[in-house]
Protein backbone atom coordinates (compact mmCIF):
# COMPACT_ATOMS: atom_id res chain seq x y z
CA UNK A 1 0.00 0.00 0.00
CA UNK A 2 1.61 3.08 -1.06
CA UNK A 3 2.47 5.48 2.05
CA UNK A 4 -0.15 8.33 0.90
CA UNK A 5 -2.92 5.54 0.79
CA UNK A 6 -1.57 4.72 4.36
CA UNK A 7 -1.72 8.33 5.58
CA UNK A 8 -5.44 8.18 4.26
CA UNK A 9 -6.68 5.29 5.81
CA UNK A 10 -4.82 5.89 9.32
CA UNK A 11 -6.43 9.55 9.44
CA UNK A 12 -10.14 8.53 8.11
CA UNK A 13 -9.78 5.46 11.21
CA UNK A 14 -8.55 8.16 13.60
CA UNK A 15 -11.29 10.79 12.76
CA UNK A 16 -13.75 8.49 12.99
CA UNK A 17 -12.70 7.18 16.72
CA UNK A 18 -12.83 10.67 16.99
CA UNK A 19 -16.72 11.43 16.23
CA UNK A 20 -17.34 8.24 18.12
CA UNK A 21 -15.69 9.45 21.60
CA UNK A 22 -17.19 12.41 20.92
CA UNK A 23 -20.64 10.92 20.58
CA UNK A 24 -20.34 8.69 22.79
CA UNK A 25 -19.43 11.50 25.66
CA UNK A 26 -22.66 13.46 24.50
CA UNK A 27 -24.56 14.58 27.89
CA UNK A 28 -27.65 15.94 27.71
CA UNK A 29 -28.62 17.93 31.29
CA UNK A 30 -32.27 17.82 31.99
CA UNK A 31 -33.61 20.28 34.66
CA UNK A 32 -37.12 20.98 36.21
CA UNK A 33 -38.50 22.26 39.35
CA UNK A 34 -40.86 19.33 39.81
CA UNK A 35 -40.17 17.00 43.42
CA UNK A 36 -38.48 14.06 43.63
CA UNK A 37 -41.28 11.22 42.50
CA UNK A 38 -43.53 13.97 41.30
CA UNK A 39 -45.81 11.69 38.60
CA UNK A 40 -45.18 14.21 35.53
CA UNK A 41 -41.41 13.22 36.09
CA UNK A 42 -42.30 9.68 36.63
CA UNK A 43 -44.45 9.36 32.96
CA UNK A 44 -43.26 11.78 31.19
CA UNK A 45 -39.43 12.69 31.99
CA UNK A 46 -38.12 9.52 32.65
CA UNK A 47 -40.34 8.14 30.52
CA UNK A 48 -38.95 10.56 27.47
CA UNK A 49 -35.38 9.94 28.14
CA UNK A 50 -35.91 6.41 27.96
CA UNK A 51 -37.62 6.46 24.60
CA UNK A 52 -34.91 8.69 23.29
CA UNK A 53 -31.99 6.58 24.04
CA UNK A 54 -34.65 3.90 22.46
CA UNK A 55 -35.09 5.33 19.53
CA UNK A 56 -31.93 6.49 18.73
CA UNK A 57 -30.03 3.73 18.99
CA UNK A 58 -27.39 5.88 20.60
CA UNK A 59 -25.15 6.35 23.29
CA UNK A 60 -26.94 9.31 24.53
CA UNK A 61 -26.43 10.46 28.46
CA UNK A 62 -29.03 11.87 30.29
CA UNK A 63 -27.81 13.95 33.24
CA UNK A 64 -31.08 14.81 35.57
CA UNK A 65 -31.36 17.50 37.92
CA UNK A 66 -34.77 17.85 39.53
CA UNK A 67 -35.92 20.01 42.45
CA UNK A 68 -34.49 23.42 41.30
CA UNK A 69 -30.76 21.72 41.48
CA UNK A 70 -29.77 23.88 38.44
CA UNK A 71 -32.51 26.89 38.99
CA UNK A 72 -35.32 28.15 39.89
CA UNK A 73 -38.88 27.43 38.85
CA UNK A 74 -38.84 31.36 36.90
CA UNK A 75 -35.21 30.87 35.78
CA UNK A 76 -35.49 27.37 33.46
CA UNK A 77 -36.82 29.38 30.48
CA UNK A 78 -33.53 31.94 30.49
CA UNK A 79 -31.48 28.62 31.43
CA UNK A 80 -32.71 26.41 28.79
CA UNK A 81 -31.93 29.67 26.43
CA UNK A 82 -28.65 30.32 27.41
CA UNK A 83 -27.48 26.44 27.35
CA UNK A 84 -26.89 26.16 30.92
CA UNK A 85 -29.63 23.09 30.80
CA UNK A 86 -30.03 21.79 27.85
CA UNK A 87 -33.64 20.07 28.24
CA UNK A 88 -35.87 22.44 30.79
CA UNK A 89 -39.24 22.68 31.80
CA UNK A 90 -41.07 25.22 31.25
CA UNK A 91 -44.27 26.41 32.71
CA UNK A 92 -45.13 29.12 30.44
CA UNK A 93 -47.19 30.96 33.39
CA UNK A 94 -44.15 31.22 34.96
CA UNK A 95 -42.87 33.54 32.14
CA UNK A 96 -45.73 34.85 30.87
CA UNK A 97 -43.68 38.16 29.97
CA UNK A 98 -42.04 35.94 27.43
CA UNK A 99 -44.86 32.93 26.79
CA UNK A 100 -48.03 34.70 27.14
CA UNK A 101 -49.81 33.10 23.99
CA UNK A 102 -49.51 29.66 26.25
CA UNK A 103 -52.24 31.29 28.51
CA UNK A 104 -55.08 29.90 26.03
CA UNK A 105 -54.65 26.31 27.29
CA UNK A 106 -54.99 27.62 30.87
CA UNK A 107 -58.39 29.19 30.48
CA UNK A 108 -60.87 28.17 32.69
CA UNK A 109 -64.17 26.13 31.46
CA UNK A 110 -61.80 25.10 28.00
CA UNK A 111 -61.74 21.21 27.88
CA UNK A 112 -62.68 19.08 30.37
CA UNK A 113 -59.47 16.07 30.09
CA UNK A 114 -55.97 16.47 30.26
CA UNK A 115 -55.60 14.88 27.04
CA UNK A 116 -57.82 16.63 25.09
CA UNK A 117 -56.03 19.96 26.00
CA UNK A 118 -52.60 18.82 25.92
CA UNK A 119 -53.19 16.85 22.32
CA UNK A 120 -53.89 20.46 20.83
CA UNK A 121 -51.69 22.10 22.59
CA UNK A 122 -48.99 20.10 21.33
CA UNK A 123 -50.38 20.29 17.60
CA UNK A 124 -50.50 24.20 18.51
CA UNK A 125 -46.66 24.15 19.61
CA UNK A 126 -44.99 21.75 16.72
CA UNK A 127 -44.06 22.36 12.89
CA UNK A 128 -46.18 25.22 11.66
CA UNK A 129 -48.61 25.41 14.55
CA UNK A 130 -49.33 28.76 15.66
CA UNK A 131 -47.01 28.74 19.05
CA UNK A 132 -44.86 27.35 17.22
CA UNK A 133 -44.72 30.11 15.18
CA UNK A 134 -45.49 33.17 17.43
CA UNK A 135 -44.68 31.51 20.69
CA UNK A 136 -41.71 29.39 20.25
CA UNK A 137 -39.54 30.57 17.54
CA UNK A 138 -39.20 34.25 19.13
CA UNK A 139 -37.81 32.57 22.38
CA UNK A 140 -35.37 30.60 20.30
CA UNK A 141 -37.26 27.36 21.52
CA UNK A 142 -38.57 24.41 20.89
CA UNK A 143 -40.84 22.10 22.49
CA UNK A 144 -40.14 18.18 23.65
CA UNK A 145 -43.35 17.27 25.11
CA UNK A 146 -45.84 18.43 27.29
CA UNK A 147 -49.26 17.47 29.48
CA UNK A 148 -51.87 20.33 30.11
CA UNK A 149 -53.23 19.16 33.46
CA UNK A 150 -56.85 17.73 34.55
CA UNK A 151 -58.66 20.89 35.60
CA UNK A 152 -57.34 22.98 38.42
CA UNK A 153 -59.44 22.97 41.69
CA UNK A 154 -59.50 25.04 44.85
CA UNK A 155 -58.20 24.03 48.07
CA UNK A 156 -58.35 26.18 51.31
CA UNK A 157 -55.67 25.93 54.30
CA UNK A 158 -58.40 26.37 56.50
CA UNK A 159 -61.38 28.03 55.28
CA UNK A 160 -64.43 26.46 54.30
CA UNK A 161 -65.12 26.97 50.55
CA UNK A 162 -68.50 25.56 50.08
CA UNK A 163 -70.35 28.64 48.99
CA UNK A 164 -69.41 31.12 46.17
CA UNK A 165 -69.48 34.27 48.81
CA UNK A 166 -66.55 32.35 50.59
CA UNK A 167 -64.32 31.81 47.84
CA UNK A 168 -64.71 36.23 47.65
CA UNK A 169 -61.71 38.02 49.19
CA UNK A 170 -59.58 34.87 49.73
CA UNK A 171 -55.58 34.88 49.04
CA UNK A 172 -55.57 32.19 46.54
CA UNK A 173 -52.40 30.61 44.68
CA UNK A 174 -51.64 30.96 41.02
CA UNK A 175 -49.63 30.37 38.57
CA UNK A 176 -49.66 33.53 37.04
CA UNK A 177 -50.83 34.40 33.50
CA UNK A 178 -54.28 33.79 32.63
CA UNK A 179 -55.03 32.28 35.82
CA UNK A 180 -54.84 35.44 37.62
CA UNK A 181 -57.89 36.38 35.83
CA UNK A 182 -59.80 33.83 36.89
CA UNK A 183 -59.27 34.52 40.47
CA UNK A 184 -60.44 37.89 40.16
CA UNK A 185 -63.27 37.02 38.35
CA UNK A 186 -65.06 35.86 41.46
CA UNK A 187 -63.53 38.61 43.49
CA UNK A 188 -60.46 36.09 44.81
CA UNK A 189 -56.89 37.52 45.23
CA UNK A 190 -54.68 36.20 42.77
CA UNK A 191 -51.54 35.79 44.91
CA UNK A 192 -48.35 34.72 42.25
CA UNK A 193 -45.95 31.88 43.26
CA UNK A 194 -44.50 28.32 41.35
CA UNK A 195 -45.29 25.66 43.15
CA UNK A 196 -42.14 24.76 45.49
CA UNK A 197 -42.72 27.53 47.00
CA UNK A 198 -46.54 26.81 47.95
CA UNK A 199 -46.38 24.39 50.89
CA UNK A 200 -44.44 27.46 53.14
CA UNK A 201 -46.84 29.96 51.99
CA UNK A 202 -49.97 28.00 52.74
CA UNK A 203 -48.43 26.42 56.33
CA UNK A 204 -47.60 30.32 57.06
CA UNK A 205 -50.68 31.72 56.12
CA UNK A 206 -49.45 33.72 53.66
CA UNK A 207 -52.10 32.68 51.28
CA UNK A 208 -55.53 31.16 52.22
CA UNK A 209 -55.46 28.27 49.27
CA UNK A 210 -54.28 27.68 45.76
CA UNK A 211 -55.44 26.54 42.94
CA UNK A 212 -53.99 23.05 42.01
CA UNK A 213 -54.55 19.68 40.36
CA UNK A 214 -54.95 16.81 41.90
CA UNK A 215 -51.99 14.84 41.12
CA UNK A 216 -49.88 18.21 42.03
CA UNK A 217 -51.40 18.19 45.23
CA UNK A 218 -50.14 15.25 46.41
CA UNK A 219 -46.60 15.54 44.78
CA UNK A 220 -46.25 18.22 46.84
CA UNK A 221 -47.13 16.68 50.20
CA UNK A 222 -50.05 19.80 50.08
CA UNK A 223 -53.19 17.38 50.81
CA UNK A 224 -52.22 17.37 54.36
CA UNK A 225 -52.32 20.73 55.27
CA UNK A 226 -55.53 21.35 53.28
CA UNK A 227 -58.62 21.37 54.71
CA UNK A 228 -61.49 21.84 52.10
CA UNK A 229 -61.58 21.51 48.03
CA UNK A 230 -63.38 21.39 45.27
CA UNK A 231 -63.76 18.13 43.02
CA UNK A 232 -65.87 19.03 39.83
CA UNK A 233 -65.00 22.59 38.94
CA UNK A 234 -63.00 24.21 36.06
CA UNK A 235 -61.17 26.56 36.97
CA UNK A 236 -58.53 26.51 34.54
CA UNK A 237 -55.33 24.62 34.16
CA UNK A 238 -51.38 24.78 33.59
CA UNK A 239 -49.38 23.62 30.99
CA UNK A 240 -46.00 22.17 31.75
CA UNK A 241 -43.33 21.75 29.32
CA UNK A 242 -39.78 20.38 28.53
CA UNK A 243 -38.17 22.24 25.83
CA UNK A 244 -34.69 22.86 24.86
CA UNK A 245 -33.20 25.41 22.92
CA UNK A 246 -33.30 25.19 18.86
CA UNK A 247 -29.42 25.99 18.58
CA UNK A 248 -28.78 22.94 20.78
CA UNK A 249 -31.35 20.74 18.93
CA UNK A 250 -29.66 21.44 15.65
CA UNK A 251 -26.36 20.51 16.99
CA UNK A 252 -27.43 17.02 17.74
CA UNK A 253 -27.14 13.93 15.09
CA UNK A 254 -30.57 13.62 13.01
CA UNK A 255 -31.18 10.04 14.53
CA UNK A 256 -31.36 11.81 17.83
CA UNK A 257 -33.49 14.67 16.63
CA UNK A 258 -35.91 12.21 15.09
CA UNK A 259 -36.05 10.18 18.24
CA UNK A 260 -36.93 13.50 20.20
CA UNK A 261 -39.71 13.93 17.89
CA UNK A 262 -41.21 10.60 17.81
CA UNK A 263 -40.55 10.51 21.67
CA UNK A 264 -42.37 13.52 22.47
CA UNK A 265 -45.13 13.11 20.72
CA UNK A 266 -45.46 9.59 22.37
CA UNK A 267 -44.56 10.94 25.98
CA UNK A 268 -47.69 13.81 25.78
CA UNK A 269 -50.02 10.79 24.91
CA UNK A 270 -48.84 8.90 27.70
CA UNK A 271 -48.08 11.15 30.79
CA UNK A 272 -51.88 12.90 29.38
CA UNK A 273 -53.90 9.31 29.63
CA UNK A 274 -52.59 8.55 32.69
CA UNK A 275 -53.38 11.72 34.66
CA UNK A 276 -56.94 11.34 33.27
CA UNK A 277 -57.11 7.63 34.62
CA UNK A 278 -55.42 8.70 37.91
CA UNK A 279 -57.82 11.40 38.98
CA UNK A 280 -60.59 9.38 40.90
CA UNK A 281 -57.83 7.50 43.26
CA UNK A 282 -56.22 10.93 43.18
CA UNK A 283 -59.28 11.78 44.73
CA UNK A 284 -59.58 9.48 47.08
CA UNK A 285 -56.09 9.40 47.91
CA UNK A 286 -56.57 13.46 48.95
CA UNK A 287 -59.52 12.56 50.81
CA UNK A 288 -57.90 10.01 53.31
CA UNK A 289 -55.42 12.51 53.98
CA UNK A 290 -57.95 14.72 56.00
CA UNK A 291 -59.35 16.75 52.95
CA UNK A 292 -63.36 17.74 52.63
CA UNK A 293 -64.58 17.69 49.05
CA UNK A 294 -67.23 20.60 49.40
CA UNK A 295 -70.16 20.56 46.16
CA UNK A 296 -71.26 24.05 44.78
CA UNK A 297 -74.71 24.64 45.08
CA UNK A 298 -76.00 24.40 40.84
CA UNK A 299 -77.08 28.38 40.93
CA UNK A 300 -73.62 28.78 42.48
CA UNK A 301 -71.98 26.97 39.54
CA UNK A 302 -73.81 29.24 37.44
CA UNK A 303 -72.23 32.61 39.02
CA UNK A 304 -69.16 30.73 38.54
CA UNK A 305 -69.32 29.57 35.28
CA UNK A 306 -71.19 33.19 34.15
CA UNK A 307 -68.07 35.11 35.70
CA UNK A 308 -65.55 32.97 34.09
CA UNK A 309 -66.83 33.10 30.84
CA UNK A 310 -65.57 36.50 29.77
CA UNK A 311 -62.33 35.93 30.84
CA UNK A 312 -61.03 34.15 27.77
CA UNK A 313 -62.70 37.05 25.76
CA UNK A 314 -60.75 39.77 27.78
CA UNK A 315 -57.73 37.68 27.87
CA UNK A 316 -57.27 37.55 23.65
CA UNK A 317 -58.42 41.15 23.43
CA UNK A 318 -55.78 42.43 25.98
CA UNK A 319 -53.05 40.40 23.71
CA UNK A 320 -54.43 41.57 20.41
CA UNK A 321 -54.18 45.37 21.74
CA UNK A 322 -50.09 44.02 22.81
CA UNK A 323 -49.87 43.56 18.82
CA UNK A 324 -50.13 39.67 19.54
CA UNK A 325 -52.52 37.03 18.19
CA UNK A 326 -54.35 36.16 21.49
CA UNK A 327 -58.03 36.04 19.37
CA UNK A 328 -56.57 33.91 16.71
CA UNK A 329 -54.41 31.14 18.98
CA UNK A 330 -57.74 31.37 21.29
CA UNK A 331 -59.82 29.93 18.54
CA UNK A 332 -57.18 27.64 17.36
CA UNK A 333 -56.93 26.00 20.47
CA UNK A 334 -60.69 25.88 20.87
CA UNK A 335 -60.88 24.03 17.53
CA UNK A 336 -57.61 21.64 18.10
CA UNK A 337 -59.61 20.30 21.16
CA UNK A 338 -62.49 19.57 19.92
CA UNK A 339 -60.79 17.11 17.72
CA UNK A 340 -59.29 14.90 20.57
Amino acid sequence: MKLSMKIAVLSFTMLSAVAAQALAQEKLRVADSLPVGHFFAETGTKFWMSEVTRLSGMPIQFEYYPAEQLGKAKDLLALTQSGVVDVGYVVPSYASDKMPLSAAAELPGGFSTSCQASLAYWKLSRNEGILAKQEYASNGVRLMFVIVLPPYQIFSGKKIIDTYKNLEGMKLRTAGGAMDATVRSFAAVPVRMSAPEVYESLSRGTIDGMLFPFGSLLSYDLAGISKYGTSDENFGSAVLTYMMSEARFKRLPIKIQQAMDEAGEATTRRACEIADKDVVTDIEKIRQKGVTFVALSASDKKILSDSMQVVGAKWAQGLDQRGKPGTAVLKAFQSAVKEN
